[in-house]
């Protein structure tokens, strides 16, 4: 038996546990920074490990060392816990008893791993050198918790600067235990857009008689599609999308206001510099054009995700020798959803891979993706999680990346 599918084998005894932790989360989701009864989950899972554990002031971190004794690297893995304001309905045995609040897009399944991974390396302890840390996150889903963990100290818990980083995404819309992953930036940045255009209230069959800010607002919101078709560069794609416009209490007032909110996406910091600033070109000069003010807010969210190249490419090759080279797929462009594991890579060098999940009676093209309330996964792919977490570090150990 060769060092890979030993560690597959172990993985697997380990999967009963991950499923059992997996579905208590599932069971108990929390949402934001403050996960009391999570954090309480994964210290009793990692207790008895020998692992130096801290955990956070301002979120309810759980931060875990293993430190071999030995010189080496540093490599921390992280594992996202908190889960998404939504109403379940998966109709699973173990489905959320949290009213509107759900794991739809599979943090439990990502903690489980990271224990998993967390037991199957103080296992392989006499084969690493250097140091693991495991990260446990609260408020991925927008709140930011990767930089607070950051700035409580979780690059520095090893007493020695993380080498390497590494996160995995699971996803039911790729096949099950195929890993996925890219050079370059993997995911956007994931910015909230607010406009308020302010006018002057009015009778409704008296339009002239006041400043109706709907048109204008419609005006705005048309331009802006044509401002991203026109001011980015197609091979560093933006996407603005206007998901809501609020004005008006009845049918013949004419509003003071009208509001646009909506999310700016980019890839790379160029184009997302750009849409900010033609966004408020757009929504104080069509304003103006009626005799009307916008108020524009943009709400800073999650950098560009972007893998280190060189890191990207090896822990591909690491998955490739660990279950074949058809189970792993170099993605021919990024996605345009959002990750704060983005905070982590700007510090670091590392990367990050989605992990197929999709469950055997489902199609990778059509099951229910990440934030659905039908969001379900093959509970069998943890084992390649925890298999691929623990090859991560032990291949650093080794050697550089």
């Amino acid at each position: 038996m060769d060092d890979n599918a030993t560690l597959l084998a172990e993985a697997e005894a380990l999967l009963a546990d991950a499923v059992q932790l997996r579905r208590e989360l599932h069971r108990h989701p929390e949402l934001g920074l403050d996960l009391p009864r999570t954090q309480d989950a994964v210290l009793a899972a990692i207790d008895g490990l020998g692992l130096e554990v801290s955990t956070g002031t301002g979120l309810s971190s759980v931060t875990a060392v293993l430190d071999s004794g030995r010189p080496g690297p540093t490599v921390l893995l992280r594992g996202d816990m908190d889960a998404l304001p939504l109403p379940e309905a998966t109709g699973l045995e173990f489905e959320s008893t949290v009213d509107g609040a759900m794991h739809a897009c599979g943090h439990d399944a990502h903690v489980a791993m990271l224990v998993g991974a967390a037991r199957l390396l103080r296992a392989h302890e006499t084969d690493l050198s250097g140091r693991v840390v495991f990260m446990f996150q609260p408020g991925e889903e927008g709140h930011h918790g990767a930089r607070v963990m950051i700035e409580e100290g979780v690059l520095d818990a090893a007493g020695a600067p993380v080498d390497l980083a590494f996160a995995m995404h699971q996803t039911p819309n790729l096949p099950n235990g195929v890993v996925a992953t890219k050079a370059g930036p993997l995911l956007a940045s994931a910015d909230v857009l607010t406009i308020t255009v302010v006018g002057r209230g009015g009778h409704a069959s008296s339009p002239y008689q006041a400043l109706d800010p709907i048109p204008v607002a419609c005006e705005i919101v048309l331009a802006i599609q044509t401002m991203v078709t026109r001011k980015i560069n197609v091979f560093e794609p933006a996407v603005v999308t206007v998901a809501q416009i609020t004005a008006g209490t009845t049918n013949n007032v004419i509003p003071e206001r009208a509001r646009i909110h909506g999310t700016i996406r980019a890839v790379s910091a160029a184009s997302r510099r750009i849409v900010h600033a033609e966004l408020r070109r757009l929504a104080d000069g069509i304003a103006a054009a009626h005799g009307a003010t916008a108020i524009l807010r943009i709400d800073d969210g999650f950098p560009v995700t972007i893998n280190d190249g060189t890191i990207s490419a090896w822990a591909q090759e690491v998955a490739r020798d660990l279950r074949g080279p058809e189970t792993v797929i170099d993605m021919p462009s990024p996605m345009m959803g959002a990750e704060d594991f983005s905070y982590v890579l700007e510090r670091v060098p590392g990367a990050m891979v989605f992990l197929g999940t999709c469950p055997v009676d489902q199609r990778p093209s059509t099951a229910p993706p990440l934030h659905s309330n039908r969001m379900v996964l093959d509970e069998g792919a943890m084992t390649a999680g925890i298999a691929l977490h623990a090859a991560v570090a032990l291949a650093k150990s080794a050697g550089p990346a």
